[in-house]
């Protein structure tokens, strides 16, 4: 358990200091892909994990965020919107006989068809409220929503990638 939590804790640092000190400065395309790759610590949270916990756990996530990016209260409420989602979102792909205790969401254990409906919606979700709410209007509707998608699709596969890096150690734990 102890381990677990530890775990969790060190994710969420490396994560954090990954995104704040090498992607937050990356130029892809002139600023149309923006890489949010510490959405893959909410991601790979617990599926048991209480509905208050993981609320709780996005507010953080998301306010840290915004302490080291100056936006004020934009990556907060993005993931709190997006912990939100997931509760709908895991509901909505739960298999007939319900979730194993003790699974979290990845691509070994759930399957890619899977992982991609889950950790897309929930990564396109998270950009399209986090772009909409840094431009204040949606004057520029169809720039913003390029720019959203676009940049989902580039921390997706990030994400994804990050998954394959650390998929040694989940065989390892089993």
């Amino acid at each position: 358990m102890i381990g677990t939590i530890l775990g969790h804790i060190l994710r969420f640092i490396a994560l954090i200091l990954l995104q704040v000190l090498v992607l937050d400065h990356l130029d892809v395309l002139n600023g149309l892909m923006v890489p949010y790759l510490y959405v893959f610590f909410l991601l790979m949270l617990p599926i048991e994990m209480p509905a208050w916990a993981q609320l709780a756990i996005g507010a953080v996530t998301g306010l840290v965020m915004d302490f080291f990016t100056s936006t004020p209260g934009m990556h907060m409420s993005a993931c709190v919107v997006m912990m939100y989602a997931r509760l709908q979102v895991l509901r909505l792909l739960s298999p007939r006989e319900g979730y194993e205790y003790g699974s979290r969401p990845t691509v070994m254990r759930m399957g890619f068809p899977w992982y991609i409906t889950y950790a897309g919606l929930l990564i396109l979700l998270h950009h399209l409220w986090l772009f909409f709410v840094e431009l204040h209007r949606f004057d520029a509707f169809f720039g913003t929503f390029f720019r959203a998608v676009l940049s989902a699709v580039f921390s997706f596969a990030l994400c994804l990638l990050a998954q394959f890096l650390t998929s040694g150690q989940e065989r390892d734990r089993r």
